[in-house]
């Protein structure tokens, strides 16, 4: 990278099969944030509690978390590009089947289905768009952050327009976007060669012996912890409509895809990943218990806009953290980097499966403040991981410093 304009014209200029795979990827990532502005309507639709259709989030993220693992044995196999493909085939496949879904168990199910074709795709599509995009890794993975942060903030205004008409409508709409992307992908994505070596299945758990990547993932564990309560239990106490709920959410979604693009890379530059990583965890631990006390006065008042507005500012640090959390695991560690994102995304998404459900237990029983409480705690965990464990990380501010004076060069 030569200068902050160089890279961002970088991401600009990029092969047609870069496009196609962030367009896929985008799609991807809209699966995530679907969910959110239907999940009050598929509770009634389908008569259940908010635990139970938190569920969609948890087994999801869980099959995604434990497929991470399989995507670098899968990929050196078949090759990457036929990787991509088998994901965003199976993600048509559910997705529409999630559409079919005549019980919450279905629908479920259907979903771990879909988060196995989302592992595979997206691992895989981080480590093509590095491979093949003009600019260098760091444009790459920005690259790939704007496609998470649009991918995250059209989903809830999708759901929102498709859940109006019914509440399966989003489901099948995913599946006829996702089959577009598929046939981008197999049309301008050249194939690409398979690794000289295969890589082992143990390859990415051996990967996370290393202190430097194993501090980054549990850390990002904390923090999707956080992040995934927002997203999974703020819709059922905003008392709003498909379309205030998936508004909000676009609001959200926006500020994680700013940040993610610019003001992560010169943050980074100007004060180091580590104390980013810093900053952003404590601002949303902040922004969390503004949720948590906003909440907890709005069920005397009756007056959510505080929620709105915690909860739409959390993007913000949201999206540093995204870019910061994956430019990390990418540098931290020797580990070939279809690798280190393996072991790193098997722990991270973890948080983002048992989040969804313990949030919505706890509000459910407890009281709705309690899981940004929770979320708050994860935040401050996660910034404690960093202090203790800070030695492990000195190869980030050494790659820090190297980005930085090839700036001032440029």
């Amino acid at each position: 990278m030569s200068s902050g304009v160089s890279t961002r014209g970088g991401i600009l200029r990029q092969p047609m099969s870069v496009w196609a795979t962030a367009f896929a990827a985008v799609v991807a990532f809209m699966g995530i944030g679907l969910v959110d502005p239907i999940l009050p309507s598929i509770a009634q639709g389908l008569k259940a509690t908010p635990s139970q259709v938190s569920l969609l989030f948890t087994s999801y993220f869980l099959v995604t978390a434990v497929a991470m693992l399989l995507t670098g044995w899968v990929s050196s196999r078949i090759g990457g590009k036929r990787t991509l493909l088998a994901g965003l085939a199976l993600v048509v496949v559910f997705a529409a089947l999630a559409g079919t879904s005549g019980s919450v168990a279905e629908l479920v199910g259907f979903r771990a289905g879909w988060g196995l074709g989302n592992a595979l795709f997206v691992a895989t599509a981080l480590a093509v768009i590095v491979g093949a995009a003009s600019g260098g890794a760091e444009s790459a993975i920005i690259l790939y952050e704007a496609a998470l942060g649009l991918g995250i903030s059209a989903g809830p205004l999708a759901g929102a327009l498709l859940g109006d008409w019914n509440w399966r409508a989003p489901f099948f709409g995913t599946a006829t976007l996702m089959a577009a992307g598929f046939v981008l992908v197999a049309t301008l994505l050249r194939a690409t060669p398979r690794p000289a070596v295969r890589t082992r299945l143990s390859a990415p758990l051996r990967a996370l012996a290393h202190g430097g990547l194993s501090t980054t993932a549990f850390t990002a564990l904390f923090y999707n912890f956080a992040f995934f309560t927002i997203l999974a239990f703020t819709p059922f106490i905003l008392n709003m409509s498909a379309y205030g709920i998936g508004a909000v959410f676009f609001g959200w979604g926006v500020c994680v895809a700013l940040a993610s693009v610019f003001a992560a890379p010169p943050l980074r530059r100007r004060i180091g990943s580590v104390n980013v990583l810093h900053l952003a965890l404590g601002l949303l631990a902040v922004l969390q218990a503004g949720i948590a006390l906003s909440g907890h006065a709005g069920i005397h008042t009756g007056i959510h806009a505080g929620i709105i507005v915690f909860t739409i500012l959390s993007g913000i640090p949201i999206g540093l953290n995204n870019t910061v959390f994956t430019e990390s695991a990418m540098e931290v560690s020797d580990a070939p980097r279809p690798v280190a994102s393996a072991g790193y995304n098997f722990v991270r998404w973890m948080g983002g499966a048992l989040a969804p459900y313990v949030a919505t237990k706890l509000g459910e029983e407890i009281g709705i403040a309690v899981p940004y409480a929770v979320g708050a705690a994860c935040c401050l965990i996660g910034m404690g991981i960093l202090r203790a464990r800070r030695h492990h990380l000195r190869a980030l501010a050494r790659v820090d410093v190297a980005v930085r004076e090839t700036a001032v060069v440029g």
